[in-house]
């Protein structure tokens, strides 16, 4: 069947898209544990982003799956479908000029790097929020931690599912020392150059 693919040449260019953006296009892409605080911190590095007018998209955990993959599971072959979607959708975004911000859990460093190889290297920014799991499980606002200790929940990461720490990621943020503001402007130092 792959045979019968060939994608379409079309006349304008990702290059067109940036230079009418007047930015480059980035995936900026937070991974930690559940509660450590990816999503407050994207979704303030997009309102710093939108006020320089930077044209940015964030896709996130709790949306995505309720929307595009709501047919996958946690198991860990289902949770690698999930990230390689996002990472498809990531890069279709890529490609129409955005920058995009990217809020998922992505326990698997494989599952990651795949992603780095779909967008591209250097369209790709790791931001790993690195919370202590006993703040995250403080914080728990879904209840979630409880749930999984109580065996209420399977394949939760850091409780029954691993959590596999990104070894050198771009951007390395503690919650518990770092606040919201800081933390936005480490990763906006950090991607100035890239934009």
């Amino acid at each position: 069947m792959e045979e019968n693919i060939i994608p379409h040449n079309f006349s304008i260019t990702q290059q067109q898209r940036s230079n009418l953006m007047k930015h480059n296009p980035l995936l900026v892409w937070f991974t930690g544990l559940s509660g450590s605080g990816k999503s407050t911190i994207a979704n303030a590095l997009e309102k710093a982003l939108i006020s320089q007018n930077i044209h940015t998209y964030l896709l996130d955990g709790d949306n995505v799956r309720k929307g595009l993959n709501n047919n996958l599971s946690f198991s860990p072959e289902d949770r690698t479908e999930n990230i390689r979607r996002i990472a498809e959708v990531a890069n279709l975004m890529i490609d129409a000029g955005l920058v995009v911000i990217a809020s998922f859990v992505s326990p698997y460093k494989e599952d990651r790097e795949n992603v780095k190889r779909i967008v591209g290297y250097d369209n790709f920014v790791e931001v790993f929020v690195n919370t202590p799991i006993e703040e995250c499980e403080r914080r728990d606002v879904k209840g979630l931690y409880a749930k999984a200790r109580a065996g209420e929940i399977k394949n939760f990461t850091g409780v029954n599912a691993p959590y596999e720490a990104p070894p050198v990621p771009d951007v390395e943020i503690d919650t518990t020392m770092v606040s919201v503001k800081e933390a936005v402007s480490l990763i906006i130092k950090f991607i100035g150059n890239k934009m």
